[in-house]
C-alpha cells in the first residue's frame, strides 16, 4: 500500500469534497480516500501494483475536478490582490444594480432615465448589462454546477446555477415582452436576483478564504522556523546557499545569532542553542562536538560546524508539518456525519424545488410566483454552513495547537479531548512555558516593583545592544 496527497482544484463546498471522496473510494485499487475541503487536498491510500499517480489524477478529472499534483505544504497561497480588487469592484456594481432595480420602489432619488415608468427600454437594458457582468464574474460557479450535475455529484454550485439560470431565462422572456410593447413586465424581471445571488456566493467564498488563510498561517509559521539560507564549507571556503542545495554530509556553519538550517551533528565548536520550539525548555542548551542539532534552533553565542544528516522532508520541522497536514486529513465522527448529511442534502433540495414549482403551476398561483419560490428554495438551502463549518473548526483547532507545540495525530482524538477532565504528565525534565519568567521579587529599595522592572528592561536592552555590537565586530555581521 502506498499513500499520496494530491492538491485538488475546483472544490467549493462540502458536497464537492464528499462527492469526490465517494467517487475515488469506488475505484479499483484505491483503498481509502480522505478529501480535505479546507486544505484543498486529497489523501489517498492505494495499491501501487494497480494504480499510479497518473491513473489517480485521471479519476479526479473524471469526477469533475482537477489535480494540481503532489500537495506542497510549504507553499501556501493566500487570496491574490486581483481577487480582492475584483470583489471590491463587483461590490460597487451590486450596489448600483440594486439601486437601479429597486430605488424607485422605496422612493429613492433615481434619474428618470433609469426608471421603468419613464424609460422602460433603457431601464431593462441597464439591468441586463449589469447582470451579464455578474454572470461572467460567477462563470466558475455556473460551470462547476453544470459539470457536477453531469457527473452525478450535484453540489451547492448546482443549486445556485439552476436557480440563477432559471431566473435569468425568465427575465429574458420578460425583456422580450417589454421590447414588444408590454411594459407591465417591468415588474416581473429578476435580473437583479440572478446577479445578487452570485454576488453573495462570492462574498461567502471570500470570507471563507480569509478563514482558511488564517488557518494555514499556523502551518506556515512552523515552516518559517527554519531559515531560507545557510552557510556551508567547501574546501575550507564559506559559501551562502539555499536549503535545497544542502546535501547529506555537507558541512554547515552556524554563527552566533543564526538558526540551524538542517538537522545534523556538531563536528567542531561549542555553543548554546535555544530549542524551545521543540523541547519547551526556556533555558538555552549547551551543545558540543558529537551532539545533535535540530533545524530551527537559535544559536546564541558559539561558532559551530555540523554535518547535515536530515534534509528536506526528513527534518524534524518537516515531520511536524507532515503530521499536522495528515491530522487535518483525518475526519472526526462529527465531520463524517456532516459529510453524510450534506451528500443527501443537495439532491433532496433539487427534488423539493421542482415539486414546489409544479405545485405552484397546478394550483394556478402564477408562473412568476412559481419561479420566485423555485429559485428561493435552491439558493437559500445551502449546505456549506453545515459541511464547511465542521471541518474548518477542526483544522483551525489543529493549526492552533500545532503553533503552540501540541500535535494531534487524528481528528477523532481532538473531538474526544472535550471529555478530558484530568491530565497526568510523565516527563523527566520540567513543564515550562518556554520562556523565562520572574517568580518572585525581593525589593530592598524604596522603589515600587513596577519601577524596578522598567529599569531592568532598559538595562537589559542596553546589554543586548552591546552584545550584538560585539558580535558584529567579531564576525562582520549581525
Amino acid at each position: 500500500m502506498k499513500k499520496i496527497i494530491l492538491s485538488i482544484e475546483g472544490m467549493t463546498c462540502s458536497a464537492c469534497s464528499n462527492g469526490l471522496e465517494k467517487y475515488l473510494n469506488k475505484q479499483n485499487g484505491i483503498i481509502d480516500t480522505s478529501v480535505n475541503l479546507v486544505m484543498a487536498n486529497a489523501a489517498i491510500d492505494y495499491d501501487e501494483n494497480i494504480l499510479n499517480q497518473e491513473k489517480i489524477e485521471k479519476y479526479v478529472k473524471q469526477a469533475g475536478f482537477k489535480s494540481l499534483g503532489i500537495y506542497k505544504e510549504f507553499k501556501i497561497q493566500k487570496q491574490s490582490k486581483l481577487e480582492k480588487t475584483k470583489f471590491l469592484i463587483f461590490t460597487i456594481l451590486a450596489i448600483v444594480l440594486m439601486y437601479i432595480s429597486m430605488g424607485h420602489m422605496i422612493h429613492l432619488p433615481t434619474p428618470k432615465i433609469f426608471t421603468p415608468d419613464e424609460e422602460p427600454i433603457i431601464y431593462v437594458s441597464s439591468l441586463l448589462i449589469l447582470t451579464i457582468l455578474f454572470l461572467i464574474y460567477g462563470f466558475d460557479i455556473l460551470k462547476n454546477g453544470y459539470k457536477n450535475l453531469i457527473h452525478k455529484i450535484p453540489n451547492m454550485d448546482t443549486l445556485v446555477a439552476i436557480g440563477v439560470i432559471s431566473s435569468f431565462i425568465y427575465s429574458l422572456y420578460g425583456l422580450y415582452k417589454i421590447f414588444q410593447g408590454n411594459h407591465d413586465y417591468t415588474m416581473n424581471l429578476y435580473f437583479e436576483s440572478s446577479a445578487i445571488v452570485i454576488y453573495f456566493v462570492k462574498l461567502g467564498r471570500y470570507l471563507d478564504g480569509i478563514s482558511k488563510d488564517r488557518t494555514k498561517e499556523a502551518i506556515q509559521k512552523l515552516v518559517e522556523i527554519t531559515p531560507n539560507e545557510a552557510t556551508i564549507e567547501i574546501d575550507g571556503m564559506e559559501k551562502k546557499v539555499t536549503l535545497d542545495e544542502i546535501k547529506k554530509g555537507t558541512i554547515v556553519i552556524c554563527k552566533p545569532g543564526e538558526k540551524i538550517a538542517v538537522d545534523g551533528e556538531i563536528i567542531d565548536g561549542k555553543t548554546h542553542l535555544d530549542e524551545t520550539f521543540i523541547t519547551g525548555e526556556s533555558k538555552p542548551v549547551v551543545k558540543t562536538i558529537g551532539e545533535k542539532v535540530i533545524a530551527g534552533s537559535l544559536n546564541y553565542d558559539g561558532y559551530i560546524k555540523y554535518k547535515a544528516e536530515k534534509i528536506g522532508k526528513e527534518s524534524t520541522v518537516s515531520e511536524i508539518v507532515r503530521l499536522v497536514i495528515e491530522a487535518s486529513n483525518t475526519k472526526a465522527p462529527i465531520a463524517k456525519i456532516a459529510d453524510k448529511i450534506s451528500g443527501y442534502f443537495v439532491p433532496s433540495v433539487i427534488i423539493i424545488s421542482i415539486i414546489t414549482f409544479i405545485a405552484y403551476l397546478v394550483l394556478g398561483l402564477g408562473t412568476s410566483n412559481a419561479i420566485i419560490t423555485f429559485v428561493t428554495i435552491l439558493v437559500v438551502a445551502c449546505p456549506c454552513s453545515l459541511g464547511l463549518a465542521t471541518p474548518l473548526a477542526i483544522v483551525v483547532s489543529e493549526g492552533g495547537l500545532a503553533s503552540n507545540g501540541v500535535l494531534v495525530k487524528k481528528s477523532e482524538i481532538l473531538e474526544s479531548a472535550s471529555k478530558i477532565n484530568t491530565i497526568v504528565f510523565d516527563k523527566t525534565g520540567t513543564l515550562t512555558y518556554g520562556t523565562l519568567k520572574i517568580s518572585k521579587i525581593y525589593n530592598y529599595s524604596k522603589l515600587e516593583d513596577n519601577e524596578i522592572m522598567r529599569t531592568c528592561r532598559k538595562s537589559r536592552s542596553k546589554i543586548y545592544t552591546s552584545y550584538w555590537k560585539s558580535i558584529y565586530r567579531l564576525y562582520g555581521r549581525t
